[in-house]
């Protein structure tokens, strides 16, 4: 073969690709444009098609009917629990809501009751709180040497469940403490605590509740009470509780599973998604993990675990808050002492439960007598440096409130086997002690 011949060929195999890469880019082009040509004739026929529908008929909602049924189910639940800007918010994010009646008619309907809402007293709000529930009176009552303290400063779950459905018939309603007031920064950047607007319909009234000692201690195992929380499979705190043979049940065993089922139940129980505050301790954990690592039982996997229910909590707006590292007596111990209590509790509490800007006071012991706190009280001041806003003391009277610069501060109410049996009179705007009292409480409750 001569030179001359390769040369031709190499020629010709050159143009045959060439002329297939033409054709298929040739083809490509053609199916386009079909495609292009058939779904445009299509979009334009759509345009024209109408059928029998009129000219000026709202367009469907993107999403389907039951999208809308559940959008208003959640938005009934949030007007339920007084929220209305947030409950018609929800439905004015809905596509094409204007085209549902019903959920046309629910913004109606939430804007003509948010009309006739109007602000609660602040320093008209009773506060109440509980310890760990008793759930086997037998085991707490066995006549043993712990039996008098929980006969004075417990309550069994029959009489936390028989309150709260008082309360609920009363008219009274869950409430935060920011709910009540919170730290404000006004135009000129300076901060203060300012009142705030709770806002509820005619007959309601505000109530603030909280749990002492959530850390469930080891001397109580054994007794009648739960030993911890769990989130459950369902997503929703529930208590772990030890039986006689050695196996675990779970179920509604202390305040918080019981109040969170109360509310799904009674959802204008809760103002805006409020939950009770739980007040913990450091030393020998948190919610029933052994966290603490001077504490017995400390196991590094503990944190992990408490932090992962402690998140979930706060998720559904479970609220904690300081009541010492050490149940510690802040108003009788030094200075010294209460700062080096706060150091622990801000070290190994904290990183657990997160930021609290609340203490409970543990056994009710304020920081000062009923006069403001201000900058000349060194232990107030301590405690400000360590974040906290709310202070929260015991008192027997239905309300008590004290709004300063910069802090809220509240009494509470005890409920509990001592002021149900000594003072069922200072208890008669919550309830007449005999429609709660439990039968299986053993009587005289012992004073104090």
């Amino acid at each position: 073969m001569t030179l001359s011949d390769e040369r031709r060929k190499r020629r010709l195999r050159k143009q045959r690709r060439q002329q297939a890469i033409f054709f298929i880019i040739f083809f490509v082009v053609v199916a386009l444009v079909i495609s292009i040509l058939f779904f445009g004739i299509r979009g334009i026929i759509s345009l024209f098609d109408k059928g029998e529908k009129p000219v000026d008929e709202p367009k469907a909602p993107a999403v389907t009917l039951s999208s809308a049924d559940e959008v208003l189910v959640e938005a009934r639940r949030l007007a339920a629990g007084y929220d209305y800007d947030k409950a018609i918010s929800l439905i004015r994010e809905f596509k094409g809501y204007e085209a549902n009646p019903s959920l046309s008619e629910a913004i109606t309907e939430f804007e003509e009751t948010k009309g006739t809402l109007a602000p609660a007293n602040i320093y008209e709000v009773t506060h109440v709180f509980f310890h760990t529930l008793i759930k086997d009176n037998a085991k707490a009552f066995d006549g043993e040497y712990t039996e008098d303290g929980y006969n004075q400063y417990m309550t069994t779950i029959s009489e936390f469940e028989a309150m709260l459905r008082i309360f609920h018939e009363k008219g009274y309603v869950l409430v935060n403490l920011d709910d009540m007031a919170k730290m404000e920064t006004d135009e000129n950047g300076n901060s203060k605590m300012t009142a705030q607007k709770i806002m509820l319909p005619p007959g309601k009234k505000p109530m603030v509740i909280s749990q002492d000692d959530v850390s469930y201690y080891q001397y109580m195992q054994g007794d009648g009470f739960a030993t911890r929380i769990v989130i459950g499979e369902d997503g929703y705190p529930t208590c772990e509780y030890i039986n006689d043979d050695g196996s675990v049940s779970y179920g509604d065993y202390d305040l918080v599973p019981i109040l969170e089922r109360f509310i799904k139940e009674h959802p204008d129980f809760s103002y805006q998604g409020a939950r009770a505050t739980l007040a913990i301790t450091g030393y020998d954990g948190v919610l029933g993990y052994r966290t603490s690592p001077s504490g017995e039982g400390y196991n590094e996997e503990e944190i992990a675990k408490a932090k992962a229910v402690a998140d979930r909590m706060k998720e559904l707006g479970w609220v904690f808050a300081s009541h010492s590292w050490g149940h510690q007596l802040y108003g009788s111990i030094s200075v010294e002492k209460l700062r080096t209590d706060a150091e622990k509790w801000e070290n190994e509490v904290q990183p657990i439960l997160g930021d609290s800007d609340i203490i409970i006071y543990a056994h009710g012991e304020d920081i000062a007598g009923i006069e403001k706190y201000d900058s000349s009280n060194e232990k107030f001041n301590i405690l400000r440096n360590f974040g906290f806003r709310y202070f929260c003391n015991v008192d027997a009277h239905q309300y008590w409130v004290q709004l300063g610069d910069n802090y809220l501060r509240q009494g509470r109410r005890n409920l509990d086997g001592y002021r149900m049996y000594h003072n069922p009179e200072m208890l008669e705007d919550l309830f007449n002690v005999s429609d709660v009292f439990d039968s299986e409480r053993p009587t005289p409750v012992p004073a104090i």
